[in-house]
């Protein structure tokens, strides 16, 4: 009797293709697969069919009706992975062109998932309670053998043509048999659907005491994990090898998996434990296996541990260059591809820390202290064996630039293969990937969203959200696209909290290297983001301020401009009005039966009511003051950040307006919906281009790089500070000769209309790293917490306990419809699967459980991914159930104060009442009426709470905003006093790039000086000459005391500041290299190289033997000084003397 005779006569249908799949299992598996598969269709269809508990999936096919959160909680988990099972390795039989990836063990495991499916089936849906034995095993030895039968001839194994054939043809089978289905008349259908729930519900009396068998399902679930990776598991070698010397007692142990290289070496060995086992348990006996698999084979397996739900890698050790890494947790198993390139990056990495940057890694990190940044991060990942780094850089100063060179620099020693960068929006992924192109041209850099070119890249560009979708595409062939190993450097673009709230299991999932880049200043970083890159609070990895790169003169300064106009900061307030704009105000039409406001907060102002006077005075100051080119005939290229897009729009038709000589191409709205956007954005780029004037809503806040831009204009408030510096950081940019020949760019106008500055120049508070939970997390944890109150409860009574079971059905509901393929439920499976379970909800197990264990379920749970649309999708009925159940909560625990929610939902309720007209409104009015009033709420209860919740969740949405139509007035606008203000982060540079240039023009006309002539000539200083040298600069009102001694803090000696200005006298130091010269009998080449050395030191008074290995040094030889010099060590001793000589002799300090 076959395999599975149980379902035979009353589906034979199901009977036929799962009697062929056991028929192929062991001669033909990608048969057998494809059959195993058409058969879980079949049942699946059948239960959609004929199950009036399941409707119509989002998606009809079997992924889409598996993934539906009906049949998940219908089915549970575990048979829910059986089914994965059959689906996933039927698709690789389908669609695997090699035919190696399905072999006979895949289609076994496909065989047994299948038959506890149809079991299931059979024992719930049965016309015949009891009918089909629990006592039924699936039992691979009765499988049919190779040449098992005497006389017969085993079937041929079909071609990649047949197979595809073959599944086409099943395919046309199911396309009839749903047909078939459909032509049924009504009556029969709705028969059938009453026969099959009547069975369902005989059948649920009786146990169901069949063995699921769970530990082969874990089993295969790490063969699926693994095959999700491209490892077949064809050969005997690879489960259960033997490995001398690897038992406890030193006998011979058997590892569960080896993962093999095409040389026949093993790349891994995965160490697997049971479900509920922490992985690491695993670890000493997955090390005994490397430590035999070396002495076998020559070369050390990395080390995988599992337990199906979790998993670690251990790569510890072989490396020719540095230590390997301390276990850590990784998503999955890398592919073999993968896992050979991990071989060879042992053998080859070479050294990163210490060492000059590559040649072109110096040209395009060329700036100091992007080189520094660099080395910063090589110190991390090689010194000190971290796997994140963590830069902040101000907007402009090159943080694409400094990553190209560190990606360059990570390439040709050997770390890194394939790099993926994630930026926020598409304009950036495009400049991204741009710059790439322009210096590292033989680095195939690629945007994502081209996919025809993204097998040949080596550096992909993503923005966040199209990665996420990637993440879980996989192939025709049933592997990922994107797995855990598949890049070895993720570089995190504006890496703040935002990023981490909403992206982070993205970097969770990549095990790489990771890189984030932002100009958020350091100790506003919150502390999620410095936890993600390993960090301690407070400490990036290198840090270069914008006040640092305005004094190095790197980027210009902002010249920030008060601009206080009054009703934006102030509002409208009808008492403070002319008696002829109180007519104007009365006359206005502010909607049906409205009567006109007595005040308007500012906050109104370009949101709702729009002023005219005040849009066209702030377009007169930028005009009257803003920065000019042209000889002033033209406005410099201006960004101005309005409020909303209505706002833009009414921007630029008042200007249009005002100079209408303009012919409406000076000012242009740019937002995102516009498709020619971009367009408008490159026309805007272009210096002799127009518009001139770019007024946008967000778009322009980051990644924009106009160095022409000279007029900033905020004409809304700003609320987060990595986005007010982001948005100062469009005006940073130099621009030489923006003003005509010699005339560069100095500085740029930010014209602050609200008050962002003195905002963002208070001390606020640091961020304390708090990621705001979302809108599905807190309704998640209000649902716990109101489903264990009513819990704890002694007698909740009738009402409570149909409320309690509501609760609990939609938290089931929410859980069943995680989708445990999706990388980010992944991760918390083992929770999914626990609370997947009905019972997990009942009042029992919620009253037993710990406080701690349902904040760690909400931790968990909370914030997943849900195909369950219980709740529907309108935010604003969300936020009113979030809303109700804060209130049911505090009709229970006098500790919750509801007083602030009470009140806003008697206002929703209010606003709802005056659109009574609504017949959906008009239906509820009663209801209403008792909500917006105070009788209503007097021992108000969860049950009563409930129902208003049921019934106006629905309406809310019918609310207008405000119940407030737009209005424009043309009041006068007044305008405060106009002031400057500092900046408090970009002030200390300025100051020290002011004081510098001060200094640098007195100096140069006092060179007779005797200190300056002692300096200029290397000879020795005495204190007194320094003394004198800062009482100098002090007494001509260069700076102040304290300017002085800043100014020698950071050059590191006040005698190195001051000849860093003045320099060298060419003569002394050519005396000395001349002596240098005549000693190393120099080579043309050498005297070339040394003209350069006096060159520099000529013009600077000092020069870092750093710079040896980099431009300009290495334009004649890529080695730098090693190149040229075989020993460059007395050269280096020579410039150290230079150096020194604007210090104090050892003996005046000692």
């Amino acid at each position: 009797m076959g395999t599975f005779e149980f379902v035979k006569a009353e589906w034979p249908d199901l009977y036929e293709l799962a009697g062929r799949a056991e028929q192929y299992a062991r001669f033909d598996p990608y048969a057998s697969g494809i059959y195993s598969r058409r058969a879980l269709e079949a049942a699946v269809g059948w239960l959609y069919a004929y199950d009036g508990a399941l409707g119509r999936p989002y998606r009809d096919d079997l992924n889409g009706r598996l993934a539906e959160p009906a049949f998940r909680a219908l089915v549970g988990p575990d048979l829910l992975d059986k089914m994965h099972l059959v689906r996933r390795t039927g698709n690789r039989a389908a669609h695997d062109t090699t035919m190696t990836k399905v072999t006979v063990q895949h289609a076994v495991a496909s065989l047994r998932a299948l038959f506890h499916s149809l079991y299931w089936l059979a024992r719930t849906y049965t016309r015949h309670p009891g009918s089909v034995p629990s006592s039924l095993t699936f039992d691979p030895a009765a499988l049919p053998a190779p040449g098992a039968t005497a006389g017969t001839r085993d079937p041929a194994r079909r071609t990649r043509a047949q197979i595809e054939a073959l599944d086409a043809e099943l395919a046309a089978g199911a396309e009839a048999l749903e047909a078939e289905r459909a032509r049924n008349s009504e009556l029969e259908a709705e028969l059938a659907r009453a026969l099959a729930q009547a069975a369902k519900e005989a059948n649920s009396r009786l146990a169901d005491t069949h063995d699921y068998d769970e530990a082969t399902t874990r089993s295969d679930l790490v063969d699926a994990l693994l095959a999700e990776a491209g490892w077949p598991l064809a050969e005997d070698r690879d489960r259960e090898f033997p490995v001398p010397g690897a038992a406890a007692d030193g006998g011979t142990g058997y590892a569960d998996y080896v993962l093999w290289g095409d040389d026949g070496l093993p790349l891994a060995v995965v160490e697997a434990k049971r479900t509920g086992r922490d992985p690491m348990d695993g670890l000493k006996q997955a090390e005994m296996y490397a430590d035999g698999l070396e002495r076998m084979y020559g070369r050390r397996p990395v080390i995988f541990t599992t337990n199906g739900n979790e998993h670690r890698i251990y790569d510890d050790g072989g490396y020719r260059h540095g230590p390997g890494y301390p276990p850590r947790t990784v998503a999955g198993f890398y592919t073999r591809d993968e896992l050979e390139w991990m071989q060879q990056r042992r053998r080859n990495r070479r050294a990163i820390h210490g060492v000059p940057l590559p040649g072109r890694a110096a040209d395009i990190a060329g700036r100091d202290y992007q080189s520094r940044a660099v080395r910063a991060v090589a110190e991390e990942f090689d010194d000190r064996a971290q796997r994140g780094a963590l830069l902040v850089m101000a907007t402009g100063t090159g943080k694409t630039r400094t990553v190209i060179g560190l990606v360059e620099t990570l390439l040709k020693a050997g770390w890194v293969r394939r790099v993926l960068f994630l930026a926020d929006r598409n304009a950036l992924v495009r400049q991204t990937v741009r710059a790439f192109g322009r210096n590292l041209p033989d680095v195939p850099a690629v945007d994502l969203r081209e996919a025809d070119q993204a097998d040949k890249a080596r550096v992909y560009v993503s923005t966040y959200s199209k990665m996420m979708f990637e993440i879980d595409r996989f192939d025709d062939d049933g592997t990922r696209r994107f797995g855990p190993g598949f890049f070895d450097l993720v570089v995190v673009d504006e890496a703040h909290r935002s990023v981490y709230r909403k992206y982070r299991h993205i970097f969770r999932w990549f095990d790489a290297l990771l890189v984030g880049l932002t100009a958020t200043p350091k100790d506003e970083v919150d502390r999620n983001t410095y936890s993600l890159f390993g960090l301690e609070q407070g400490v990036p990895t290198d840090f270069y301020p914008l006040h640092r790169a305005i004094e190095d003169q790197w980027l210009v300064p902002p010249r920030v401009i008060d601009v206080p106009l009054k009703f934006p900061r102030q509002g409208v307030h009808y008492e403070q009005l002319s008696d002829e704009e109180k007519d104007q105000w009365d006359a206005l039409d502010w909607g049906e039966g409205a009567e006109p406001p007595e005040d308007v907060d500012g906050e109104a102002l370009n949101d709702w009511l729009f002023n005219t006077d005040t849009i066209d005075k702030a377009l007169k100051f930028l005009m009257e003051k803003g920065h000019r080119v042209e000889a002033g005939d033209r406005i410099a290229k201006t960004i101005v950040f309005a409020k909303n897009q209505r706002h833009a729009r009414y921007i630029v038709e008042r200007f249009d307006h005002a100079y209408p000589h303009l012919a409406g191409k000076a000012a242009r709205v740019i937002i995102s919906s516009d498709d020619r956007a971009q367009t408008t954005l490159d026309e805007f780029s272009d210096p002799a281009g127009q518009p001139d004037i770019a007024v946008s809503v967000d778009m322009l806040d980051t990644g924009v790089d106009v160095p022409e831009v000279a007029n900033l204009v905020f004409f809304k408030r700003v609320f987060t500070s990595s986005k007010f510096w982001q948005m100062i950081g469009r005006g940073t940019r130099l621009r030489p000769d923006l003003y005509g020949p010699g005339r560069d760019k100095e500085d740029f106008f930010v014209f602050d209309l609200l008050g962002n500055a003195e905002w963002f120049n208070q001390d606020l508070p640091r961020a304390e790293g708090r990621v705001a939970r979302s809108l599905r997390s807190r309704t998640f944890a209000a649902r716990v917490d109101l489903l264990r109150t009513i819990d704890l409860l002694d007698d909740p009574g009738a009402e409570l306990a149909g409320l309690r079971d509501a609760v609990a059905a939609r938290l089931h509901e929410t859980v069943t419809g995680m989708n445990l393929d999706n990388f980010i439920v992944r991760d918390h499976r083992s929770w999914a699967e626990a609370y997947a379970d009905r019972g997990a909800w009942s009042r029992e197990r919620i009253r037993a459980a710990d406080p701690q264990d349902l904040g760690d379920l909400v931790e968990n749970l909370g914030d997943l991914p849900t195909a369950d649309r219980g709740d529907g999708t309108d935010e604003k009925a969300r936020r009113f159930d979030l809303m109700m159940l804060t209130l049911q909560l505090g009709t229970l625990r006098p500790d919750i104060d509801v007083a602030r929610v009470r009140e806003n939902v008697r206002a929703i309720a209010s606003a709802l009442l005056e659109n009574r007209d609504v017949h959906q409104i008009a239906a509820q009015v009663a209801l209403l009426d008792d909500v917006a009033g105070e009788e209503w709420w007097q021992d108000v209860t969860a049950a009563m709470v409930e129902v208003a919740r049921l019934r106006m969740r629905g309406l809310v949405g019918l609310i207008t905003r405000d119940q407030q139509r737009i209005v424009y007035t043309d009041l006068a606008e007044e305008l405060g006093e106009v002031r400057e203000i500092e900046l408090t982060a970009a002030a200390k540079g300025v100051n020290a790039k002011r004081f510098r240039q001060k200094a640098q023009a007195y100096l140069a006309g006092n060179l007779n000086h005797l200190a300056l002539q002692k300096l200029r000539r290397n000879r020795t200083l005495t204190q007194q000459d320094l003394d004198e040298l800062g009482r100098m600069l002090v007494d001509a009102r260069i700076g102040t005391e304290a300017d002085v001694h800043a100014a020698a803090e950071r050059a590191h000696g006040l005698g190195r500041f001051v000849r860093s200005l003045v320099g060298l006298e060419r003569e002394a130091v050519e005396e000395a290299f001349a002596a240098f010269l005549q000693d190393a009998g120099a080579t043309r080449a050498q005297q070339d190289f040394v003209r350069l050395v006096i060159d520099h030191l000529t013009d600077n008074g000092a020069l870092d033997p750093g710079l040896l290995w980099e431009d300009p040094f290495n334009r004649d030889d890529p080695s730098g000084v090693s190149g040229v010099f075989p020993d460059p060590v007395p050269l280096v001793e020579v410039i150290r003397r230079f150096n020194s000589g604007a210090d104090l002799p050892s003996s005046a300090t000692a």
